[in-house]
């Protein structure tokens, strides 16, 4: 993914009223204050502001949309289900398990330890900062905040000043629905990322481009904080000759196509058994043309890029490879078609890089074993795809490739089931959230083990006869 930090995409809209250095770290100073005295310790405190972040969202549904429609071009009702409906989703699943999720839990004690008892007991890890990207603004910054504040954390959260308005609006909502003293959120570019960065927490949740990564793992190294990274990388989707290309060719246009490719999740490009390829591009030209019409620039239901540096980057990248389908671009409109290159070159930035974008790299591959050596010569990707009828074919694939998570015959609903923690792995990121996962990301699992007193057994103390040595050979 892109962040406000990642000179690739950085807008030259500034956001409104960046904090100032002294600020940042009063504001930081103020939430520790408030986890110290244990404010946001109680459940109720907890589900009072999860059932607040549900109003802003649906009180100020239609100036949501608005502004994901200025930053992104972002059709209405795209940004209904991706950054409004989800998050409430999200958030609702959480107020029905609070309690469950934050319960202590009973384990079971060894023999060496009895008289006793074992529990599990979740606590807050303290004072959270979430950074998030400007793709699915108002989704990557609330749902990791949500976790965070279900478990009990204080939480500062810095939206993307490349999705400018979307940060406005949150910036002048967040304080009016949530608990200051415990939820803050700051505005701002890479001055305020950076001075964020200076300040202690107990945790850092990034999600964004690698090179920013790095970025966050070297400030956390200071006060050694953990981190979760969600990042992203070159996604692909693996099409054998026993896939239903029609299907196969609706579900990879649309997920790669959705917020005009902008997602990190989107098949970043595709390996498919040669034989079947021409016919797989007719039939993505067909989808490509069903859902967008001839001309998908007057499509409603299409979005556009976030910067013009972005637009820029991506229009370079076309040289990659030789236009199949779309590659027509309009830069005042930061327009770019669905795109399919063929003939790619895989030494260029096209296939070195991610595409963030709407373009679609095509390679034919001689075999389903060469189409998994190609990955496997990468980078491990957030997310692979793998279209095909023959079970023995995806579960080869599912064996011997290594991703953050699996779509088969489909795309991106895999992070949909709050089930299925969502994350990826190495260089696509570290660390998991959704559902109950994103509670438990905030959580210490803190073990306790409680002894009784009236029963004090002798065995463990010296002196050591062999009689107990001999019982310690067999208990332990």
């Amino acid at each position: 993914m892109t962040t406000t930090a990642d000179p690739q995409a950085a807008s030259t809209t500034a956001a409104a009223s960046p904090a100032s250095p002294v600020s940042i770290a009063s504001t930081a100073d103020t939430l520790r204050v408030a986890y110290d005295e244990g404010l946001t310790l109680p459940l109720a405190w907890r589900r009072r502001q999860l059932e607040q972040m549900v109003r802003m969202l649906e009180e100020n549904e239609d100036a949501f949309l608005e502004a994901l429609r200025t930053d992104l071009g972002k059709p209405t009702v795209e940004g209904f289900i991706t950054d409004i409906a989800f998050v409430t989703g999200e958030i609702r699943l959480m107020l029905k398990n609070l309690g469950k999720w934050t319960r202590p839990k009973r384990v079971s004690s060894p023999l060496v330890t009895l008289p006793a008892r074992s529990r599990l007991m979740p606590e807050p890890l303290g004072v959270v900062l979430v950074i998030a990207p400007w793709n699915y603004p108002i989704q990557l910054l609330l749902v990791p905040a949500a976790g965070a504040i279900a478990a009990g954390n204080a939480v500062v959260m810095k939206p993307s000043d490349a999705s400018a308005a979307t940060s406005a609006i949150l910036g002048k909502l967040v304080p009016e629905y949530m608990d200051n003293s415990a939820i803050a959120i700051v505005e701002g570019g890479i001055p305020e990322t950076t001075e964020l960065l200076a300040q202690r927490y107990d945790h850092i949740f990034y999600t964004g481009h690698g090179a920013v990564g790095r970025i966050v793992m070297a400030a956390a190294v200071a006060n050694l904080t953990p981190v979760t990274l969600e990042l992203g990388g070159k996604s692909p989707a693996i099409i054998d000759r026993s896939a239903n290309l029609k299907v196969a060719a609706r579900r990879i246009a649309w997920g790669k196509w959705l917020n005009a490719g902008q997602t990190c999740v989107a098949p970043d490009y595709i390996l498919i058994e040669e034989e079947v390829m021409e016919p797989f591009v007719e039939e993505l030209a067909k989808a490509i043309s069903t859902f967008y019409g001839a001309d998908p620039q007057k499509c409603v239901d299409y979005g556009r890029i976030v910067s013009d540096r972005h637009f820029d980057r991506l229009v370079s990248m076309m040289k990659g490879g030789t236009v199949a389908i779309g590659g027509e671009h309009e830069s005042g409109d930061r327009y770019i078609a669905p795109t399919v290159l063929v003939d790619v070159d895989v030494e260029s930035p096209l296939m070195d890089e991610e595409i963030f974008g709407p373009l679609l790299p095509i390679i034919p591959v001689a075999s389903i074993g060469k189409a998994i050596d190609f990955v496997r010569a990468r980078s491990h990707p957030l997310a692979l795809y793998v279209f095909s009828g023959n079970k023995g074919v995806v579960n080869e694939v599912l064996a011997r490739t290594t991703s953050g998570g699996v779509t088969v015959n489909g795309t991106l609903l895999h992070l949909t089931n709050p089930k299925l923690p969502f994350g990826g792995i190495g260089e696509s990121g570290m660390g998991a959230y959704h559902g109950e996962s994103s509670v438990r990301l905030f959580q210490h699992m803190k073990p306790v083990l409680k002894r009784g007193t009236i029963i004090d057994p002798s065995l463990p103390y010296p002196p050591y006869s062999a009689r107990k040595a001999k019982l310690f050979r067999r208990v332990l």
